[in-house]
């Protein structure tokens, strides 16, 4: 099932059309959140009638073939549920959340799976599927309009922290830096075992379709959407939102093969490489499961992942994300992944799985990121770029320079008053050099190299290297607005807690042997 594309006149005219569809969907969201809905469900409820809108669409289309026809049972869809009204039409909406949920591996089906009517005034629901979904023609509006649409509420959702879903986004003008840098190719495969909500992914596919698009073939049109972007999602209604995602970006088939699956990528060693990772996998130091014990009560239970392509066995979510991506890697295969500082000089397991970072990959590229632009508080956090090499034949590390680019130092954002844009990490873009030998990198005040020895020679080999001192602690007339250093202070004693806490983890519940304390960062002045 894949709509037409309409192209707007240009990019401002296109952003007019986003922006006003965003509004329009936006102001409907205030009117149930004030009946108890939250963002997020919101938009789940938007992406099940939205996909029952669309495939009508599609199915009366006389240029659709015939087999789409078929992608929603008559029983089911949206003509069958626009035709009525009050509490008939809430239970048959019921009706068609559970039926569809019903199969497995097809995008309907991962769309559909475990829905749940959250709409429970009859004449709120009647509203949204006769006014706001019924009355647009949602397939004419093109790929990039109804995607970034829907992209820009899955944003403000990010924004509803009292349900913990700003944890699921990445900012997109990160997100478009490390996809510019990285490059896809219409010939990757491309891989993001903790997806959220599909950004990663749906970034890349519209740089190939940017760049490559007038030289690919049909069938290489074709199999950009059948398999070549995937995505893994832990938490059902966020694939949801993925699945939905990609597909009004328009990656992917209805009545195809699922693009998200639905699983722990962590629970057992791919089974399938990919040339290309991006990722941000979830904050949060541990891995954990929830358990229901015989008297009850629910708690908590660690997890550290017994797998033998790991080097290390903890609990440390993100050196196990780190880990299971340096499996997913194909050989020569490239990655970016979002890690926190923790992973650069964790001692213990995390010194284990730097020195195999550094000793089997080529670990060629760091860019730490400033605080104040993720929506979980507390967040320090750095991107690291590498690649999958062959064992050398005289037996020495395949990473021999790993470029630090420090974007923390002096910089500061807040969500809303100072947001990351992406034209703030043009500098970081500029001297990365994509698609140039590294060979023809300029060191700057930034931007410095660090060899493998000196990296090596470090305590733990802790690569959270520091050298430029924040400008604003010297100078009184560089003071910043008291929004900004609030929030700074507030980002600053999270992540310090956080790390207290995972400190005192350790110490109560260590891991193969006794727990080592968190070393100091470290900087190149002292």
């Amino acid at each position: 099932m894949t709509p037409a594309s309409a192209i707007p006149a240009s990019a401002t005219q296109a952003r007019t059309r986003t922006n006003a569809l965003v509004a329009k969907l936006w102001n409907y969201c205030n009117v149930l959140r004030d009946n108890g809905l939250s963002t997020i469900e919101y938009i789940e409820q938007l992406s099940y009638l939205l996909f029952l809108k669309m495939a009508d669409e599609i199915a009366s289309d006389p240029f659709t073939e015939e087999e789409a026809m078929a992608v929603v049972p008559s029983a089911y869809d949206w003509r069958s549920l626009v035709r009525l009204q009050g509490e008939a039409l809430e239970q048959h909406y019921r009706d068609i959340l559970g039926a569809l949920g019903k199969g497995t591996g097809t995008t309907l089906s991962t769309i559909f799976a475990e829905a749940q009517n959250r709409i429970t005034k009859p004449a709120l629901l009647e509203k949204l599927v006769k006014d706001l979904i019924g009355r647009d023609d949602w397939t004419i509006q093109g790929t990039d309009l109804k995607g970034d649409a829907y992209e820009g509420l899955l944003a403000k959702g990010g924004e509803d922290t009292k349900t913990g879903a700003g944890q699921y986004f990445t900012p997109r003008a990160l997100i478009d830096a490390m996809v510019a840098v990285t490059q896809p190719r219409p010939d990757d495969t491309i891989s993001d075992p903790a997806c959220g909500t599909g950004g990663f992914l749906i970034a890349a596919h519209h740089h190939i379709r940017e760049h490559h698009l007038g030289d690919l073939s049909r069938d290489e049109r074709l199999a950009l959407g059948a398999g070549r972007i995937r995505g893994t999602e832990l938490v059902t209604g966020t694939a949801r939102l993925a699945a939905m995602n990609m597909l009004l970006h328009g990656i992917g088939d209805a009545d195809g093969p699922s693009l998200i699956t639905v699983d722990d990528a962590l629970a057992e060693k791919p089974t399938r490489h990919a040339s290309l990772v991006l990722a941000n996998p979830p904050f949060g130091r541990k891995s954990a499961i929830t358990v229901v014990g015989n008297d009850g009560n629910v708690e908590n239970e660690d997890i550290a992942y017994d797998r033998d392509d790991f080097r290390a066995t903890t609990t440390n979510k993100q050196l196990n994300f780190l880990q299971h991506i340096m499996s997913l890697l194909a050989m020569n295969g490239r990655a970016a992944v979002v890690l926190p500082d923790n992973v650069l000089f964790e001692g213990g397991a995390g010194e284990k799985v730097r020195r195999r970072l550094l000793d089997e990959f080529d670990l060629h590229t760091i860019l730490r990121l400033p605080t104040g632009i993720f929506y979980a508080g507390g967040v320090k956090a750095n991107v690291l770029f590498f690649e999958k090499k062959p064992p050398r034949a005289d037996g020495g590390p395949n990473t021999s320079t790993v470029w630090v680019y420090d974007f923390r130092t002096g910089k500061h954002f807040t969500l809303r008053q100072r947001p990351l844009r992406r034209d703030d990490l043009d500098g970081f873009v500029e001297s990365y050099l994509p698609g140039k030998p590294r060979a023809e990198r300029v060191e700057s005040e930034r931007f410095r190299p660090f060899t493998y020895a000196e990296l090596m020679a470090r305590d733990k080999v802790n690569l959270d290297v520091t050298w430029l001192r924040d400008p604003s602690l010297d100078d009184a007339d560089s003071l910043l607005p008291p929004a900004v250093i609030a929030r700074e202070i507030v980002e600053d004693l999270q992540a310090a807690l956080a790390e207290f806490a995972a400190i005192a983890e350790s110490l109560d519940n260590p891991v193969g042997g006794a727990s080592e304390p968190i070393p100091p960062r470290l900087s190149l002045a002292e």
